[in-house]
């Protein structure tokens, strides 16, 4: 571990300070410096593995997480129908992570609903250490599907929706719960 840091590099200019100047070592000064060395050392160390870990850098000889918006892609669209509006969602997962089905949620305002989620491919099911036997999408593609309606049947314009989810790497980093923010135009239904 190089101690090349400008902390340490301070603390050893120190040293040689008081070595020149003192005519009897202080043991009390070495101690502390020591110590002081070692946590400067640690805090290094620790600091430069959670940069690390989110690193860009593709070195085969460390083991790296993607930033969650290089690890899935996620994006909607809408479709009006005479039954409401039809949202997708469409999750493009990179090889090695997977999504949580039931961790996707839509909030949105009193007076809308939505359709239970159908989804383009089935899930399989894993042993979760935090959460037990889940459904996890694994595939490269996934589309969910709902249809958003309003309670009065009418039509509603720039309707806030918040889709919820959350994504794992299968190395074993769960990013924390993802939000996407947009707004709706719910077709009217026809009866």
């Amino acid at each position: 571990m190089p101690i090349n840091t400008p902390f340490s590099k301070m603390l050893i200019s120190k040293v040689l300070t008081i070595k020149a100047t003192a005519k009897k070592p202080c043991l009390l000064s070495f101690v502390l410096l020591g110590s002081t060395l070692l946590t400067a050392t640690s805090m290094t160390v620790q600091a430069a593995g959670l940069s690390d870990l989110f690193s860009n850098n593709n070195s085969a000889s460390q083991s790296k997480f993607l930033p969650v918006d290089q690890a899935f892609q996620v994006i909607s669209s809408t479709k009006a129908t005479s039954k409401g509006t039809r949202l997708s969602i469409a999750f493009e997962i990179t090889p090695g992570h997977y999504v949580y089905k039931d961790k996707l949620t839509l909030r949105f305002p009193k007076g809308v609903s939505a359709t239970p989620f159908t989804f383009n491919q089935s899930p399989v099911s894993i042993d979760d250490p935090t959460f037990g036997k889940v459904p996890v999408f694994t595939q490269r593609s996934v589309i969910a599907t709902t249809t958003l309606i309003t309670s009065n049947g009418k039509g509603a314009k720039n309707v806030p929706v918040i889709i919820g989810w959350q994504g794992c790497a299968t190395a074993g980093l769960c990013y924390p719960p993802e939000k996407v923010k947009t707004k709706i135009n719910i077709a009217a239904t026809r009866r």
